[in-house]
């Protein structure tokens, strides 16, 4: 994850800094919203991955499916991308500029992984405790992962807070090895 996050990183800044110098933000992210859905179908994922099909090819086949809803400038990207065999990073590069979006816009996101769905009065000290944190607003994003087994993971940013159950048997199992 991290040697993805490193390469897509460098394109979603390209992408952050044009849409913010043509104040085209929202437009930006419908965008890549859109070129991530259509690379992260399981057919077109394999084609991504295959030499079956040119760059070129591969890039005007994304174009095409995307048809009017992609501008020159997302075209222009899209042709970048295939040239430079990184189409399978648009999801990463989604999820990067969504994040420089929100640091732009003075808000912060986050998630909050529970082994089981949390409650409305969970979510709110949770919101309410990142808030104090981060001084700023929070979008908060909740998801259920079973195998944490009980607790929960919170990442925001560079902080990430592992109470999981999972977690703590990790650490007590890298104590017990040393």
């Amino acid at each position: 994850m991290a040697e993805l996050t490193t390469i897509a990183r460098p394109y979603a800044q390209a992408v952050f800094k044009l849409a913010r110098e043509t104040g085209r933000l929202d437009a930006w992210a419908e965008t890549l919203e859109l070129l991530a859905t259509i690379a992260s179908d399981p057919e077109m994922a394999r084609l991504i991955d295959s030499p079956r099909l040119t760059t070129e090819e591969l890039a005007q086949l994304i174009i095409d499916i995307a048809g009017d809803r992609l501008d020159a400038q997302g075209r222009n990207l899209v042709r970048v991308l295939a040239e430079n065999r990184r189409l399978g990073l648009l999801a990463e590069i989604r999820r990067l500029y969504q994040a420089l979006k929100t640091e732009a816009e003075g808000r912060v996101h986050a998630e909050l992984v529970t082994a089981h769905p949390a409650s409305e009065a969970q979510k709110a000290r949770v919101l309410e405790a990142l808030k104090r944190r981060f001084g700023r607003e929070v979008e908060l994003d909740c998801k259920v992962d079973e195998s944490l087994v009980g607790g929960a993971v919170i990442r925001a940013g560079d902080l990430v807070i592992d109470g999981s159950v999972r977690g703590k048997l990790a650490r007590l199992a890298t104590a017990l090895s040393h």
